[in-house]
């Protein structure tokens, strides 16, 4: 059936139920503006910023719907997608976007080192990857129980294919693992009309970046964009909604790059 509306050309994110992770700010914010714009219903996940969750959904309310979780509580993806599931009673697109860049300690001969790089490794692998797939499993659950196939967008970077800053292993290596968790839910499910995407995007101008380049004085982010800046969060959310339409079926399985030419494949 969904393969029959994407071949009759009537596809778009109108009135298609989203869940979007880190919905409140940056990326996932722009996200939430284009889904609504296109007419979808969202399910708008923020951490602690409820505030700038409800703003933003001040947008269109009867189209949104707020749920708050840390997702680097184990427990809490189960509950996050009982919630977001049980407000319009269907979801039709995951976007697993919430994620975490944290620094790991600097190595050091102390007993104190190895319990701190652990826990960083911990944090971001949680929040990243295993908190993604966990929502994955149960949006293609789902999606299957319906029949009518369904959409996974995952949140990657450019540092899966390039790798990243020092310090960042563990950011680097939860998006690969995430590309290739992707990958296998394309190759797995396809034939149940079950869609699963990456989107790789490099430096993005969300007040996170600029923190860090103002804070720091590295301009290094500036240089590497052949375009000469930062990438709008906005071209990133664009990409994101265009694959929530169901307009690119066949892409499926794909990473999708958007990183100014600073790394390309």
């Amino acid at each position: 059936m969904a393969e029959d509306r994407a071949a009759s050309g009537t596809v778009g994110v109108k009135d298609k139920v989203v869940l979007i992770t880190g919905g409140s700010r940056g990326i996932g914010a722009c996200c939430v503006r284009a889904l609504l714009d296109g007419g979808a219903s969202v399910v708008i996940h923020y951490n602690q910023n409820r505030v700038a969750a409800e703003a933003l959904a001040e947008a269109a309310p009867e189209r949104c719907h707020l749920v708050g979780a840390d997702l680097t509580d184990e427990e809490a993806p189960k509950t996050l997608w009982q919630q977001a599931l049980a407000w319009q009673g269907r979801i039709d697109v995951l976007v697993n976007n919430a994620a975490v860049y944290e620094a790991e300690p600097a190595f050091a001969e102390d007993d104190t080192w190895p319990e701190a790089w652990r826990a960083v490794w911990q944090r971001t692998l949680q929040l990243n990857l295993l908190a993604p797939a966990e929502l994955a499993t149960r949006a293609v659950a789902h999606f299957r129980e319906g029949g009518e196939g369904g959409i996974l967008i995952h949140l990657s970077s450019r540092a899966a294919h390039r790798g990243e800053k020092p310090l960042l292993g563990s950011y680097a290596a939860s998006k690969g693992a995430l590309n290739a968790l992707s990958h296998t839910l394309a190759r797995t499910h396809g034939g149940g009309g079950i869609l699963s995407y990456a989107v790789a995007p490099g430096w993005v101008g969300t007040d996170m970046s600029w923190d860090y380049i103002n804070e720091t004085g590295d301009r290094g982010p500036l240089g590497e964009n052949a375009l000469g800046t930062l990438i709008p969060p906005e071209e990133v959310a664009n990409i994101v909604t265009f694959l929530a339409s169901g307009a690119a079926r066949h892409a499926t399985g794909t990473v999708i790059d958007i990183n100014g030419a600073s790394f390309p494949r």
